[in-house]
């Protein structure tokens, strides 16, 4: 058998070069990055708690029917100082006990103000010490976010507390089918790397302010993570705080954002650069009845433009179910583009 040799020659001053440097100017950037991640982490952490929950029921077994208890660990974040704290509805539906762990250890029972599958939002309130102001998270605006901007994710995966992973903002407007099997529209994607445990945290942009609620992973996959927009959370909870729930006209129907073509734009005069288009219409509902298809682009509604699904929702919020709406819809007829008016009977949004 022939013998290969081989001569292993060590670099020296006269052998080959010396080590490649880090360019000053790559070690700057990568210094700047660490130190964003590490100003949210101290700033936003102190507000971001562990929300642990109890599941009471009954199970049929061999031995019959024999009651059992489930525990559950998700994650929250304290959005203002005398003890309201937001996380996902899923984390918390149906819990017959529920308690938050501060990032300083203390353990405090928990109780439901309200929440809301549709958007899997939910407001805890907590009693800190009297005259104790607990530290809370700033929360952003989810309009300003850009495809590509530097996230940050703080929660508590698989009960490790204060976990923080990031990562960047990977596409906007997403449609997610949430835990009740509806669709929850306008959710933010990120790479910013979430588990279980992680619902209910806060998704943070590099100032430290809250643009999301993580709600969602995709099993099995690497980098599909999913969170609330935070103007979405914003008006859910507000009206949690004020009436323990969120009463809605809705016309029954999925929709997507879609930017318009400045064309689109000139013929029709339209002032907004994007519109709702319809991807789904509820068999029976307000929408089917009045004759919205989907592919449909509401632009307005009431004379009110429409840009996107969150100023749809926000507008709806303050209708009563039974109110007429008046959509402004551009639809492709015959190959031809045209604007129509279509009254819709608004209904009430089943919970």
């Amino acid at each position: 058998m022939n013998e290969r040799r081989f001569t292993i020659v060590e670099s020296d001053s006269t052998h080959g070069s010396e080590m490649p440097q880090v360019p000053q100017d790559a070690t700057e950037v990568l210094d700047a990055y660490s130190e964003a991640v590490m100003q949210v982490a101290e700033r936003v952490g102190p507000a971001v708690v562990q929300v642990g929950v109890v599941h009471e029921g009954r199970a049929r077994t061999e031995r019959g029917i024999v009651p059992f208890k489930e525990q559950g660990v998700g994650s929250g974040v304290i959005i203002a100082p005398d003890g309201y704290v937001v996380t996902n509805s899923h984390v918390v539906h149906k819990a017959t006990q529920i308690t938050v762990t501060l990032a300083d250890g203390r353990e405090m029972v928990a109780a439901l103000v309200g929440e809301d599958p549709i958007t899997d939002t939910a407001v805890l309130r907590i009693s800190p010490d009297l005259d104790e102001k607990l530290p809370v998270a700033e929360l952003g605006d989810s309009d300003r976010l850009r495809v590509g901007q530097l996230v940050i994710a703080i929660g508590n995966p698989h009960g490790f507390q204060s976990t923080v992973t990031a990562g960047v903002v990977s596409a906007l407007g997403r449609n997610l089918r949430g835990y009740g099997g509806r669709l929850i529209e306008g959710i933010i994607q990120t790479d910013a790397a979430l588990n279980p445990g992680n619902s209910g945290g806060p998704l943070v942009d590099s100032r430290g302010r809250v643009v999301g609620i993580n709600t969602a992973v995709i099993q099995h996959a690497q980098g599909l993570c999913f969170a609330v927009p935070i103007n979405t959370v914003k008006w859910v909870v507000g009206m949690l705080m004020r009436d323990g729930q969120v009463t809605r006209a809705y016309l029954g129907i999925a929709g997507q954002d879609r930017p318009l073509h400045a064309r689109i734009r000139y013929q029709f005069r339209l002032v907004n650069p994007s519109a709702v288009e319809i991807v789904e219409v509820q068999s029976g509902g307000p929408a089917a009845r009045a004759g919205l298809r989907v592919g449909d682009l509401i632009s307005a509604i009431d004379s009110q433009p429409v840009r996107t699904i969150d100023d749809l929702h926000r507008y709806l919020a303050r209708l009563q179910p039974g109110q007429v709406a008046r959509l402004e819809v551009l639809r492709r007829d015959g190959g031809t583009l045209q604007r129509q008016e279509i009254d819709v009977v608004t209904d009430r949004q089943a919970a």
